[in-house]
């Protein structure tokens, strides 16, 4: 489309039939530091409650799959792949206005909201509702034909446009999703504790990362493609034309030792419209200096963890006292 979306699908706004699985999710602790799921609620499952008014909901599809340089060294800082663009969140909300501006020139004025990952919505199940896939065992969106390398946005309307039919479970029996994952974070099929996902742990989690997960989450600095990356589907996974999802700052073949020598400053400039500035500097560090902690001990690595051993940040100290101790005796 010449908005950008590759699909788009139209759901009713009844999510009644999930509602008590989000429930059950919230009830198990598994959503962690989250604690706007459970202050939302319901609310998740609720679209009319969330916007009055509601009658369907567009959902949109945009690829985000970049081509990039592959860099396999053993100091490789691995950034999930959404994130080495530009934030997708303005992309997709602008995009979404448009389409609901040609709308409106078409049938005049409608009510409306849209959302991009802005607000309580349970966009997979929108998504699946809407025919745009079906939930993997991984939790996200799988799609025949474009596997799962996508961003999801939403449009909830007041018009009663006909509905899309949902489309068929395609994961059969595979389970390679739950079977790579470094945490063990899916515990059975279509079932995520929050808690261990590393997507989590370096992105929604504030204190320190609990030592037991530590060296499992290796080099991945914000977030985990593991799940996305062992899928079949996404032997399917189309690039995106998108200039704003292109890789920024050698994102896709930066070392850990390099990110690890970036000032704040350096840090707000370089990523200044990136969704990993959202995380903070004091983040930053602390997740490149688990990294570091579970890289090969160089004299680069060790070099670059003793020269924040003083850092003012108590989260960083600790995080990376704990890297130079598995580095020992190299780091005595």
């Amino acid at each position: 489309m010449e908005l950008g979306f590759q699909a788009v699908g139209i759901a009713d706004a009844d999510l009644s039939a999930a509602e008590p699985r989000l429930l059950e999710w919230l009830a198990r602790g598994w959503h962690g530091e989250m604690e706007y799921m459970a202050r939302h609620g319901a609310l998740r499952a609720r679209p009319q409650a969330l916007h009055p008014g509601t009658l369907r909901v567009i959902s949109c599809r945009m690829n985000y799959l970049s081509r990039e340089n592959e860099n396999l060294s053993e100091g490789k800082a691995e950034i999930a792949r959404y994130a080495r663009g530009r934030d997708y969140h303005k992309v997709l909300r602008s995009r979404l206005q448009a389409l609901c501006d040609r709308i409106a020139a078409e049938i005049g004025p409608f009510g409306h909201r849209v959302f991009a990952d802005s607000a309580p919505v349970m966009e997979v199940e929108l998504a699946a509702k809407a025919g745009l896939g079906w939930r993997g065992k991984h939790t996200l969106l799988l799609s025949r034909d474009a596997g799962s390398w996508f961003f999801l946005g939403e449009v909830f309307c007041d018009i009663a446009l006909p509905v899309d039919e949902e489309v068929r479970n395609s994961c059969g029996t595979c389970e390679r999703c739950i079977d790579i994952c470094p945490t063990q974070a899916i515990r059975g099929p279509y079932q995520l504790d929050a808690r261990r996902c590393i997507s989590y742990l370096t992105i929604e989690h504030k204190g320190a990362i609990p030592e037991a997960l530590r060296p499992l989450i290796g080099n991945r600095v914000y977030g985990c493609d593991d799940c996305q990356t062992v899928c079949p589907w996404n032997r399917f996974a189309q690039f995106t034309r998108e200039t704003d999802f292109q890789v920024r700052n050698g994102l896709d073949r930066a070392t850990l030792v390099e990110l690890f020598a970036w000032t704040e400053e350096e840090f707000d400039l370089r990523l200044r419209g990136s969704p990993i500035r959202r995380i903070g500097y004091e983040r930053w560090l602390r997740n490149l200096a688990v990294g570091l902690g579970n890289a090969p001990g160089t004299p680069a690595v060790i070099a670059a963890l003793r020269a924040r051993a003083d850092h003012p940040s108590a989260l960083v100290r600790e995080h990376v006292r704990w890297a130079l101790l598995r580095h020992e005796p190299l780091a005595a």
